[in-house]
Formats: C-alpha cells, structure tokens, sequence
C-alpha cells in the first residue's frame, strides 16, 4: 500500500521463519493503548451492535507484522477526515487487469474473486482482457527463491497507471507470477498505492487450486484475502490495529491465513460509509457466496454477523 506522502509498505512479505512462541500478556506491549482507544471508539449503528463478535487485538508474536512495523491504525472519525477516494459520476468501476497466464482452475479463481469483490465493495467489478507478461522489461524481473519475480512498482507505474480507465475507482492487476517490491524484500503478496489508485495482487504464493477441492478453496480465501485487502488500501484505509479484521497486517502466510475474511466493525464503518453500502445486504451477499464455495467459517459469521443486523432498531 501507500500511506501519505506517497511512501510504499508492502502488505504482506517474507522476513524469515516464525517464531514459534506463546502469546505473552496483551497488557504488556507498547500498541495496547492504541489498540483499546480504537477499539473502544463508539460507532454509529449498526457497526456498534457488532462488537459482540470482535475482540480487541491481541499483542503480536514475534515475527509478526505489528511487532516489525508498529502502526498507529485508524479510526472511523479519522478515516472521515482524511478525504479517501470515494465511488461517484467520476469513479464508478473497479478494474481487474490479468497479467501473464494462468491455468484452467486460476482463471476460475479469477472469476469467483471478481464476484466476491463486487459483493464485498458494492461497486461493478470488470475483468479486462488479458496482457502477456512480455510487456514487463527485464530490468523488472528477476530470479529470486526459485522463482521469476516482478517488480511491484513498475507495475503500479508503467503498466497500470498510464492505462488506467478514466472512471476506475480501483485498477489492480493480477498475475499468476510471483511479486517483490524493492532491494532488501523477498517478496510479497500485493501492493497498492493509496494516491494512485492502482494495485496488483499474486496468485503465485496461493497454492495449486487444482490439486483438490480443498487446495481451490484455499487458493480461493488467500486470493480474495489479498484482493480486498489492497482495494481497501486504494479506498484510504490503513492497517487496522483494533480488532482481528481483513485490514490486518501481515508478515508471512501462517499470519495472513491465520486473519479473517470479516471486516471489523470500524473498517466496516468506513467502507459502508465510504461507498454507501447497506451493511446487511452486503453480509447476506457474502454469506451466500461463501456458503456456495464452501467457505463454512467465513459463511456461519457472516450470517451471525447478520442476525445481529436485523435485530439493531431501524
């Protein structure tokens, strides 16, 4: 992502093994107050009702992304304020740009993904023809733990941004190869630019969705995982810090799998607020979604999640 002054932080990359470690008490470490100010910020309704099913963040295990990149988060009130990119006459349509090939079962990931998302943002998502991954030079790839890699910024830079649609409210690419943002990174899984509005995400670090029903719904979760997450960068919001959410950080895969697919309550805030969404109809959306790809964790809270909606006063 891009936070403010136009400096790139990679969502999610590789910084070594996890440290296999017990959770040390949450009331120790130096975020704790940060974490409850946010957690505790009173919510228009329905988001606060919702609470009930989020607890706080707990303290970050060695390793993880919080504990390498301490960050202040964002409140709803402050999100308000900062005057994200929001859909109107202008920016209408998030555009999905597939980049290199992909096989029979990731095209279909594609596909359920663009579903997903159109669900998820309540905007139309449109899927672009395909470009070969011939157009990126080769002072942008490299060779990198066994794999060919392409280098985030010169796709959000060259490719995207002068082929970026005049009503795109988001513009991601998405390529079957693997990413790495710069010197000193191994790679990861996406990057957006917050001013820009350009992103790309990979399926390369997803698994085999062939291999079985169960490696598709794994490709599946981790692809909408990430491609949320970065369209979420691209409409302003930063990495929550309050509660579990899809707005987390992450350092590595066991952490990135271990977040949910849910927003929190205030990132759900400011994405409602932000595209003018009806939190209920966008739960019973994914929940049908979800339950259909056999997505059943995901499925049973958003229908939880629901429930609670359609008991909160009109």
């Amino acid at each position: 992502m891009s936070v403010p002054g136009g400096m790139m932080v990679p969502w999610a990359l590789l910084l070594g093994g996890l440290e296999a470690a017990c959770r040390p008490q949450d009331d120790a470490w130096p975020g704790r107050r940060r974490t409850l100010e946010l957690a505790g910020e009173r919510l228009p309704e329905p988001y606060e009702s919702l609470k009930i099913l989020h607890r706080p963040l707990g303290r970050p295990r060695p390793g993880e992304w919080l504990a390498v990149h301490p960050e202040p988060g964002q409140s709803f009130a402050e999100y308000k304020e900062s005057d994200p990119v929001r859909p109107g006459r202008r920016l209408r349509t998030i555009y999905i740009q597939p980049l290199g090939e992909f096989t029979g079962d990731q095209e279909k990931i594609l596909q359920k993904a663009t579903e997903y998302m159109g669900l998820y943002f309540s905007v139309p998502v449109e899927v672009r023809p395909r470009l070969s991954a011939a157009n990126v030079p080769p002072e942008a790839r490299r060779e990198n733990l066994g794999a060919t890699q392409i280098l985030t910024s010169w796709v959000l830079k060259n490719l995207l941004l002068p082929r970026r649609p005049e009503d795109a409210l988001a513009w991601l690419a998405f390529t079957s190869d693997d990413l790495w943002p710069g010197p000193g990174w191994n790679f990861v899984f996406g990057e957006a630019s917050l001013r820009d509005r350009v992103g790309v995400w990979s399926i390369f670090r997803n698994g085999d969705p062939s291999r079985s029903e169960a490696d598709f719904r794994l490709c599946l979760r981790r692809t909408i995982q990430t491609a949320t997450h970065e369209t979420g960068h691209i409409l302003g919001m930063l990495h929550c810090v309050a509660h579990p959410c899809a707005m987390n950080g992450s350092n590595h895969r066991m952490e990135s799998d271990a977040r949910p697919l849910a927003l929190c309550p205030p990132c759900l805030a400011k994405l409602c607020w932000n595209v003018g969404a009806d939190p209920a109809a966008r739960y019973e959306g994914l929940a049908r979604f979800c339950e259909r790809e056999g997505l059943r964790e995901e499925a049973a809270f958003f229908s939880k999640a629901l429930r609670i909606l359609r008991e909160v006063p009109k």
